[in-house]
């Protein structure tokens, strides 16, 4: 039996892994799971958490102002005819397809994107739809989403003496 017992002749305590051998193998496990958690914690203001996710396709930049919010999106090697735009209730929707046109004969190794996409872009803004603009240049779609004038963002609420 007493060769059953684990002797730690060299120092005068077990460190914590002898002790529990799951420890290290836990804490990689919640690690990892911290990780892939972490994604949905990172709200982009009042625009969703959609932003920082890596594996989002294509590329988008958001900005706005007191009139407008403009969407930025990086489409290299497609044309506007490769897109297609649309309002789906409070987002916008970014779909196509990036189709390969060279042949895979002499390629090793690629990291291009290929295939059929969609971004959908939450919006917590008042859009005036029938004004939304879309253009296409040089690999970047710019749209355009002017705000709903007739919206109102606050207004102050007078208060009575209740009696």
């Amino acid at each position: 039996m007493r060769q059953l017992t684990p002797r730690y002749r060299d120092r005068a305590f077990a460190t914590r892994a002898e002790r529990q051998p799951f420890t290290s193998l836990q804490r990689q496990m919640d690690r990892w799971f911290d990780e892939m958690m972490r994604q949905f914690d990172r709200p982009l203001s009042r625009f969703g958490g959609f932003f920082d996710r890596e594996m989002d396709w294509p590329s988008v930049e958001l900005s706005e102002t007191d009139r407008e919010v403009v969407l930025t999106a990086e489409l290299p090697g497609l044309s506007e005819n490769d897109v297609e735009v649309l309002h789906e209730g409070d987002s916008l929707v970014l779909r196509g397809e990036r189709r390969d046109s060279r042949e895979d004969a002499g390629r090793r190794y690629s990291e291009y994107y290929y295939g059929r996409f969609e971004r959908r872009v939450p919006l917590d803004v008042d859009v005036d739809w029938e004004q939304v603009r879309a253009e296409f240049r040089n690999g970047l779609l710019t749209v355009t989403l002017p705000r709903n004038p007739r919206a109102q963002t606050g207004r102050r609420i007078p208060i009575t003496r209740a009696e």
